[in-house]
């Protein structure tokens, strides 16, 4: 490719046609994937559903960028992810005469507009694979535009999870995702989140590790210290037994009065229905979190020994992709999205020991949280990721080391 490195697979299959001379190739490549379209974010703010035409100075071209030669995002430029079929059904004799695609670079490719053009794009869209864009389930990487190795790579490594899912880059910083409104979009719907302020704050949240439930990290840290006391696997009824105890205590001394600077201070005792209430349900998680630890060692998610440390990972995994999210929807910033990055990969170092451990707890806080011991989708589709992430030799997991120099 004559020194050039393409940003990621779908450039490197337009290069690759456009060197054989396939122009056919070349179409097909373009009916599979999104190309994206420069708007005016007040523009797109103003009227959501509308995407319009900025043809270049001379009028001569309309220019559309793939994915992977997106450029860094800014404040006042969004981009919107459409078809080849969109366009050919969109373009008319008023248009530019050219469709510019990813003008300036090696892959570059100026299409011509004719009605018999339009047509050839349309027949290259209905014979393209069912998948648009990026495939969900498998690793897609940026050569260029993304960073591969050190601290802000491993801190977007640990939201690989969610890219998989996604099919999206794993290391794209500079994100845009899947354009602005629809990133928008997802997080309206799937998380609330509307304003900039509200974005900032559940990042806050979700790097505070306070998005999960303090039960299930309770009943997780009894079995930690139950198994540095004792140096070995612990045994479920021991497990159950040393979490009642603690909630019990917890109780008493709550109720014990308090030398305070302002003197003696009492406090009411707790209902014992209450307290035992509480006993009951953390013994019936404990009961739950064994049974999905069987099954996830049943299944690879665990070694034969292993068990969940804690389940941290889960919001450490979403603040990763929660920064990058941010920039998409432009509620935050280029460096708003890497220090939430930084900061999700910090966080995972400090609870974890290795990206297996990582993600298993991962997956124990997205199967309490959505799967009820059902092990249907959510606990199917995660089980792939981590298989997925701790096999393919392109993962990030394969070729980061979980501490950092």
């Amino acid at each position: 490719m004559d020194g050039w490195t393409a940003p990621s697979s779908i450039e490197r299959e337009l290069y690759g046609a456009k060197a054989r001379g396939d122009w056919a190739g070349y179409l097909d490549v373009l009916a599979r994937s999104e190309l994206f379209l420069a708007q005016s974010r007040a523009q797109v703010d103003a009227e959501p559903t509308q995407a319009r035409f900025h043809p270049t100075p001379d009028r001569r071209c309309l220019v559309v960028h793939t994915r992977g030669m997106l450029p860094v995002p800014d404040p006042h430029t969004v981009y919107l992810p459409r078809s080849l079929a969109w366009f050919a059904n969109a373009w008319d004799s008023a248009d530019p005469p050219n469709l510019a695609v990813n003008p300036g670079s090696p892959a570059e490719a100026y299409l011509a507009t004719t009605p018999a053009d339009l047509a050839r794009w349309r027949a290259h869209w209905d014979a393209a694979a069912p998948v648009w864009g990026l495939a969900p389930g498998a690793v897609h990487s940026l050569h260029v535009g993304g960073p591969l190795h050190g601290p802000v790579a491993h801190g977007l490594a640990v939201g690989a999870h969610l890219a998989v899912s996604n099919g999206e880059f794993w290391n794209a910083l500079a994100y845009h995702g899947n354009g602005y409104t629809r990133e928008r979009e997802r997080l309206r719907k799937g998380w609330g989140i509307t304003s900039a302020a509200e974005w900032h704050d559940t990042l806050r949240r979700l790097l505070a590790t306070d998005m999960v439930s303090p039960v299930w990290e309770f009943a997780l840290r009894v079995r930690r210290v139950l198994a540095s006391d004792f140096a070995g696997p612990v045994d479920v009824e021991h497990w159950r037994h040393a979490a009642a105890s603690a909630l019990r205590r917890s109780a008493e001394r709550a109720a014990e009065p308090q030398l305070t600077p302002d003197g003696v201070t009492l406090a009411e005792p707790r209902p014992t229905a209450e307290v035992e209430g509480e006993v009951t349900g953390v013994q019936r998680l404990i009961g739950r979190i064994a049974r999905y630890e069987q099954r996830f060692r049943a299944d690879g998610l665990l070694p034969e020994d292993g068990w969940v440390r804690s389940v941290e990972g889960w919001d450490q995994g979403r603040a990763s992709q929660m920064a990058r999210w941010g920039l998409g929807t432009r509620y935050g910033t280029l460096a708003d999205a890497e220090d939430g990055v930084l900061r999700a990969g910090e966080a995972a170092r400090s609870t974890y020991r290795s990206w297996e451990e990582f993600s298993a707890g991962y997956a124990l806080g997205r199967c309490l949280h959505f799967d009820e011991e059902e092990f249907g989708e959510w606990y199917t589709g995660v089980l792939a990721n981590h298989l997925t992430l701790t096999a393919d030799p392109a993962s990030p997991w394969r070729n980061i080391p979980w501490q950092q120099p």
